[in-house]
């Protein structure tokens, strides 16, 4: 496993295991276990996901079992829009989290979305990061135009921002935003939840060939090739293990832009921008 250092200190693994759409509890809990065991050690969850409780006892079964230790382990969750009103409901919304997890601390709590008002809720992050409740905070979904007016603003800027990063949807120039605030840039869906025939596609088929590696291989080591933190997710042993296995080798530079050439320019999952998806979002909870 390789690691990437937040502007915390803290060391994150750049590849961690995402419980995204694992709603059953007793499956999430199976499959948090055996990820552990099969050598994640960065765990991402979310309140509106549903499944913190469940994170949480697979944690605390693998700590027991002697296959980790709390140390050890990166536990990332995130709160949702309707604990963003204000400072309190939000820093509430932490100690909940922690409850639901039964842990003493998260190492990252991230703001879900852009959404309501999320200036109170990083202060609720805030506070909560000053009490150690967790060790590092950040956002999820800001892009380029709302981050950059955020970290003009606050005085404790994020140490991750989580958005959609994958091969159809590069987002560079978002990329090189973040990095520019001393932001770690995260990928949610870095297989792009599927799409685009991503698992069979031509090009990465043949790169992954000349390494013994599969697309899905390939997609996931050139994003980590360009300092993106990777939160796949799979509930199949083997597909976990695939998924890991990805640290023996090294894209060439020409690999790097002829992934990168995949671009669509916009995303084939969720359009941040569209007035619906918002109005989707507060109807949700």
């Amino acid at each position: 496993m390789e690691f990437i250092t937040l502007n915390t200190g803290a060391k994150m693994p750049l590849e961690g295991f995402g419980v995204f759409q694992i709603p059953d509890t007793v499956e999430c809990e199976r499959v948090v276990y055996d990820a552990i065991k099969t050598g994640y050690r960065l765990i991402d969850t979310a309140t509106a996901y549903g499944n913190e409780a469940a994170v949480g006892k697979a944690v605390a079964r693998a700590i027991a079992d002697g296959i980790t230790t709390r140390e050890e382990l990166f536990i990332t969750t995130k709160i949702w829009v309707t604990d963003m009103k204000t400072e309190e409901t939000a820093y509430e919304a932490v100690k909940a989290s922690l409850k639901r997890l039964n842990m003493d601390y998260a190492d990252l709590i991230l703001l879900h979305q852009p959404m309501s008002d999320y200036f109170a809720a990083y202060r609720g992050l805030t506070k909560a990061c000053k009490e150690g409740l967790t060790k590092a905070i950040g956002v999820a979904n800001f892009y380029p135009a709302i981050l950059t007016n955020l970290c003009e603003t606050v005085d404790v800027i994020p140490a991750v921002n989580q958005v959609e990063l994958h091969p159809f949807f590069v987002q560079q120039g978002a990329i090189e935003n973040m990095k520019f605030y001393g932001v770690v840039p995260q990928a949610w869906g870095p297989l792009a939840e599927g799409k685009y025939g991503i698992f069979t596609d031509p090009e990465l088929t043949a790169i992954g060939k000349k390494y013994g590696k599969t697309a899905a291989q390939v997609a996931l080591r050139w994003n980590a090739e360009r300092g993106v933190s990777i939160i796949p997710k799979s509930v199949h042993i083997e597909r976990m293990e695939q998924n890991l296995d990805i640290w023996d080798f090294k894209l060439t530079e020409d690999e790097m832009k002829t992934i990168a050439t995949k671009d669509l320019g916009h995303s084939g999952i969720v359009n941040h921008d569209d007035p619906a998806f918002v109005k989707y979002i507060y109807k949700l909870h």
